[in-house]
């Protein structure tokens, strides 16, 4: 392994997403990115406590969680790596391991899926909760499965294309930045009076680490489309070119909306947060029918399988290309 153990590998890629999607996510109170979150929690803190907050305090935060779980963990690993490098490889796959999260993104689909399927709305609803940010109580079945559609093609990006980006890209150091940055937009990203100004560096990285793979994956999501019966590569690459700005922040609708295209189907609706109707703005071609069957969530499944298989192929040959160079010359 180059660059200390850090280099990204194709192999060691897919040992790490053949973890992910045999075992799952490990629900496990140490999880990394549980600890990040807590770890962030006191950050914050600190800062605030000491009157450093606005701008400079975000700008500190991201330096003290970029240090704490990108520079030091790089520097264990690369060190191991140099000192027993069968132990360095197994913390490389486990890190590729535990920052993916694409098995725990399809089985809270399956669970909204199956809670709608037996008509158990309160279920659905408890199972959604997990996802959204709006007001569960006045969804019905088909709402509770646009809003699980929705959040498989928006979270797709940041918990799987845009890891497997920068991992490809940077190695470790890469994945290890983005999971930093994504969790500080999850958690101080808001535009409230708090976090405006003190959540603003980590919200904006987020938006710039997610820009290509956003677009990316609205070219991913078409293609794999053309091939799938009854489904529409070409009405998902239009939609989401014209429709990706219908949403908030310069990602999330590049997928959403291809979704809705390639489905067929229309997505989101009305949409309440604390009881009040803040939109009804609908995704996709305007004579189709909205999304709401079960068949729609199995479609969806179905096209984020196979472009997250794609999304593996193509990393593979693009770092086995990298490494070509090298061996050649030496």
């Amino acid at each position: 392994m180059g660059f200390g153990g850090l280099a990204p590998s194709a192999w060691l890629l897919v040992a790490g997403v053949v973890l992910d999607a045999v075992l799952g996510d490990p629900q496990v109170s140490f999880h990394p990115i549980r600890i990040v979150g807590k770890t962030l929690a006191l950050f914050e803190r600190v800062l605030r406590r000491n009157g450093t907050d606005g701008y400079v305090g975000g700008c500190l935060l991201l330096l003290m969680l970029g240090l704490t779980f990108v520079g030091i963990p790089s520097a264990m690993i690369s060190l191991l790596s140099r000192r027993y490098q069968p132990a360095g490889l197994m913390a490389h796959v486990l890190v590729i391991y535990t920052m993916l999260a694409l098995r725990d993104l399809i089985d809270h689909v399956r669970t909204v899926q199956v809670a709608a399927r037996i008509g158990d709305l309160t279920g659905a609803h408890r199972a959604i909760g997990l996802f959204v940010g709006r007001d569960t109580d006045p969804m019905d079945i088909p709402a509770c499965r646009r809003a699980a559609i929705e959040s498989l093609s928006e979270n797709f990006v940041d918990g799987f294309v845009s890891p497997v980006f920068w991992y490809v890209l940077a190695g470790l150091p890469g994945l290890l930045l983005f999971k930093v940055v994504s969790t500080m937009d999850s958690m101080v990203g808001y535009k409230t009076e708090r976090y405006l100004r003190f959540g603003w560096a980590g919200a904006r990285l987020d938006d710039v680490m997610n820009y290509l793979p956003a677009r990316l994956t609205w070219l991913l999501l078409g293609a794999v489309s053309l091939v799938l019966p009854g489904l529409s590569g070409l009405k998902g690459w239009r939609i989401g070119w014209q429709q990706h700005a219908v949403l908030p922040g310069p990602n999330p609708g590049w997928s959403e909306a291809t979704m809705a295209g390639v489905l067929q189907r229309k997505l989101i609706g009305p949409i309440w947060k604390k009881g009040t109707l803040v939109t009804q703005v609908w995704l996709g071609d305007s004579t189709d029918t909205e999304a709401g069957t079960d068949f729609d969530v199995h479609r969806a499944i179905v096209v984020i399988v196979l472009s997250s298989a794609v999304v593996i192929v193509l990393s593979i040959f693009v770092l086995l290309w990298l490494m070509s160079p090298i061996k050649h010359s030496r």
